[in-house]
């Protein structure tokens, strides 16, 4: 009986070696790298892949809301890009805490990343301004001066008072080497 149970040791850790000596080996750990709202309506977490393991493995995102035992997986993979989960705005509600994990699994085993705490309200970072113009105006008897317009991102509801954007402008001459910064508050001018 112990001769058994020891051959049929031998086979299993003579197996795992045979696997780890071909470079085979669970995933390594994922990371969240960032979470961000363009709007405080929709937001997208990105992530970067750990170690393969030298096989074929598959990352999902998971996340429960704060005082719900419910765990949701990742509604949309593809909107944002590779290694990312978009949330649509079914799938946003602010002032929550989402706790976000990342599991990466394959033949070997798995891992999860350490958990992302996000509340939308705090990750907003609007797009850029968009159809920004520069020019040039010379009055006479005057100094020159550059005259900028812009229209806020397209995706924010600036209208009804749900996001308020603030403006910078930064400014560096050519031969310069530290930028100006001016603040221009809720003006597109």
């Amino acid at each position: 009986m112990k001769e058994s149970v020891a051959s049929t040791i031998f086979v299993l850790l003579l197996f795992l070696n045979t696997r780890l000596l071909n470079g085979q080996s669970p995933p390594g750990k994922p990371e969240i790298l960032k979470c961000r709202s363009p709007e405080k309506e929709t937001f997208t977490c990105w992530w970067k892949p750990g170690e393969d393991g030298g096989l074929p493995t598959n990352y999902t995102l998971t996340y429960h809301k704060e005082g719900e035992t419910l765990t949701h997986e990742c509604p949309d993979y593809t909107t944002s890009g590779p290694n990312s989960c978009y949330f649509n705005k079914k799938h946003t509600s602010i002032w929550t805490m989402y706790i976000i994990t990342i599991n990466a699994t394959n033949q070997m085993g798995s891992t999860s990343s350490d958990p992302r705490y996000v509340d939308v309200t705090y990750i907003v970072e609007p797009d850029p301004p968009v159809n920004l113009t520069l020019e040039l105006k010379q009055p006479e008897d005057k100094k020159p001066y550059l005259w900028m317009k812009w229209f806020p991102p397209t995706l924010v509801d600036v209208r009804s008072g749900w996001l308020t954007l603030q403006y910078e402008i930064r400014l560096k001459p050519e031969k310069a080497t530290e930028w100006e910064t001016h603040f221009a508050g809720q003006q597109t001018q």
